[in-house]
């Protein structure tokens, strides 16, 4: 009886072995494989695009398990480029992102739905100006594999559409912006 307890011991613990877990993965901010861009209506004339050019970040992903992954997204919104220095300095001022007065925009996620094919829907908590909203990013993943450097990448690709006016921005005439992010990590 003893043996047969020790090796079903042994036989549990083997299979709770391959079971996979969540991995973690450092946002590749130094390589450049990862982009926050942003685009808005400018007037109902045109289109003003544009990039946060400094944030950081991690996730965890497990292929088999998406809904327990999680993403952590921190933006410096004074890193704002829209390709013009007048009008991002107009962008970091009070009317805008107040970056003196908000130095910090973060996402969480909350929720994490497998949608299959690939596609994601990723609910979480976007602090942008002192003001924390739930907002949901339509998400896909691109791949993961190894890379040429001995290491192993996921990446993703996300869009949502925020209303500034949900933000207390000062000039809410903007009305909705459209974020993608791109997001390439390196497991750790």
């Amino acid at each position: 009886m003893k043996k047969l307890m020790i090796t079903l011991a042994a036989i549990v613990a083997l299979g709770a072995s391959h079971i996979a877990q969540a991995a973690d993965y450092k946002v590749d901010i130094k390589g450049a494989h990862a982009f926050i861009n942003f685009k808005a209506n400018h007037l109902g004339y045109s289109w003003l695009t544009g990039r946060f050019n400094k944030f950081d970040g991690n996730f965890s992903y497990d292929a088999k398990n998406p809904e327990a992954s999680k993403i952590v997204i921190d933006i410096d919104p004074a890193s704002v480029d829209s390709n013009h220095a007048e009008r991002d300095k107009h962008l970091r001022s009070a009317d805008f992102l107040a970056v003196d007065k908000f130095p910090k925009s973060k996402f969480v996620s909350t929720k994490i739905t497998d949608l299959g094919d690939n596609k994601l829907k990723v609910e979480g908590d976007f602090t942008l100006h002192g003001v924390t909203k739930p907002i949901v990013i339509d998400a896909v993943k691109i791949g993961e594999g190894k890379d040429p450097w001995n290491g192993y990448r996921a990446g993703f690709a996300g869009t949502t559409t925020i209303n500034v006016a949900d933000y207390d921005f000062k000039s809410a005439w903007v009305g909705e912006v459209q974020l993608e992010l791109l997001i390439e990590g390196i497991k750790q």
